[in-house]
């Protein structure tokens, strides 16, 4: 009498990694993509922060800020100035968040800005490059070059 042999064979341990690659073939695009979606919707989101935050400003110190910096976070047991005023995180008055990084330059005399948003990596952390200014209209462009006050306004 023959034993029988437990466990399995080399072609069935070759078979169910074949199939859990072809899962993960279909899987990582589309998680790739869910993610560049999420990267640009956040920036997008940042942009109105900032066009918020800069119109606040605006009302609290009669002039739009000089750099990103000036929106960023108060010192420990400071309190808000112009050059400090707390109105977002330290993550975006650092100019990068989410995959991006955000631009800001301001007019003359401070009272106008705008405000660039262009990926890190183009195609991997974002496919959109992003412009807003003082208008608070944020307009895209999708072709690779840089947005600017002429590009399409999102919907």
């Amino acid at each position: 009498m023959r034993n029988k042999q437990k466990g399995f064979s080399l072609i069935e341990l070759l078979i169910v990694v074949a199939i859990i690659l072809i899962i993960a073939a279909i899987a990582i695009p589309n998680l790739l993509r869910a993610k560049i979606a999420a990267n640009q919707a956040s920036a997008v989101g940042s942009l109105r922060t900032l066009n918020t935050s800069c119109i606040a400003y605006s009302t609290s110190y009669g002039q739009f800020p000089a750099a990103l910096t000036n929106l960023g976070p108060i010192a420990s047991g400071g309190t808000a100035s112009s050059t400090s005023a707390d109105l977002v995180d330290s993550v975006l008055s650092a100019g990068t968040k989410s995959g991006y990084t955000f631009v800001y330059t301001a007019g003359s005399s401070n009272q106008s800005y705008t405000i660039t948003a262009t990926p890190i990596t183009a195609g991997t952390t974002g496919q959109n490059m992003y412009f807003t200014d003082q208008s608070g209209v944020i307009r895209v462009n999708t072709s690779g070059s840089g947005a600017n006050a002429s590009s399409t306004p999102i919907g």
